[in-house]
């Protein structure tokens, strides 16, 4: 057991790297990687039915001991990074299948690589925990919804299609795990080491997966993308972070809420996106699921340096 938490420990301390060998394999060697591609949609579903497994209802006990905090969390992610989104395609003036997987990515819910990456820059990980949550929870209203609003201009939408998926792909797996959480809870506490490191496989199996499926076709777009998805992401975090200060929140509520706008569920994007848009709208969300992990470990790093140097001239 000590060797399998090891394994785990090693696997989840390492998110990016994996993220990125498994990209890097998957651009050069897409035809290895392509058969997986059929299987986004299941991988995603174990990614939440890992969320699920590690949430309890104490979990939302934010929502009633911290409300003000959870809604700024929801408020400003469902704001922010749509906005941010439209204002991105204007200014690169995207084409429009490119165009709506950015407006995709940016109506998707936060995703869980956000709960790490606030533990390791010591933030609010319960903060962040429960607006992930709440976000997810919502997604099948909002997601569609404002995805009709902003992408309806840019490309047909089907919002019933959109909401009955991500209740199959995220809310359902969600509401499985919490309900095997409830009823084996002490099977489930033994394997709770190692639940977020078979979720990291996953989701490295995903994103290479997407690379895989687009590899052909980065190559044409990849520069333009690359831009739009940076842009997204770094506003997106920028803007968290300020906002959420501005509206009196401390250093580490801050640093949750940046992650949580921020980072998206930009593997839910991608298998929207090859479901029921042009194939193209997949390609920002398969950068984005690579590029939120590398800015994001940077942002971390960054933020424990500023923490331990500030332990320093206090002590």
């Amino acid at each position: 057991m000590a060797n399998l938490l090891k394994l785990a420990g090693f696997i989840t301390g390492s998110v990016s790297l994996w993220v990125m060998l498994g990209a890097v394999v998957a651009f050069l060697q897409p035809q290895l990687i392509k058969p997986i591609g059929q299987f986004i949609p299941y991988l995603l579903g174990i990614i939440m039915l890992g969320m699920g497994l590690t949430m309890t209802t104490a979990d939302f006990k934010l929502v009633l001991s911290r409300p003000k905090d959870v809604c700024y969390g929801v408020l400003l992610r469902y704001l922010i990074m749509p906005g941010v989104a439209w204002v991105v395609i204007k200014v690169l003036a995207l084409e429009p299948a490119l165009a709506a997987g950015i407006l995709l990515v940016g109506c998707c819910p936060s995703g869980t690589a956000s709960n790490v990456m606030t533990f390791i820059a010591k933030g609010d990980t319960a903060l962040s925990i429960t607006v992930s949550s709440v976000n997810t929870l919502l997604s099948p209203l909002l997601t569609p919804l404002l995805f009709l609003v902003l992408g309806g201009t840019v490309i047909p939408v089907d919002t019933m299609a959109l909401l009955l998926d991500i209740v199959k792909i995220v809310v359902v797996p969600i509401l499985v795990g919490m309900a095997i959480r409830f009823w084996a809870n002490r099977w489930v506490s033994k394997l709770q080491p190692v639940i977020p490191a078979l979720s990291v496989v996953a989701i490295v199996i995903t994103v290479s997966a997407i690379v895989a499926l687009n590899a052909a076709k980065l190559a044409g777009v990849a520069v333009m993308a690359l831009a739009a998805v940076a842009l997204h992401n770094l506003s997106g975090l920028l803007l968290g972070y300020w906002s959420s200060t501005l509206l009196g929140m401390s250093e580490s509520k801050a640093r949750a809420i940046a992650y949580e706008i921020g980072m998206e569920n930009s593997g839910l994007a991608v298998a929207l996106a090859l479901v029921h848009l042009d194939p193209v709208a997949a390609i920002p969300g398969a950068i984005f699921s690579v590029w939120h992990n590398f800015s994001g470990s940077l942002l971390a790093s960054y933020w424990v340096r500023k923490s331990n140097k500030k332990m320093l001239i206090t002590s």
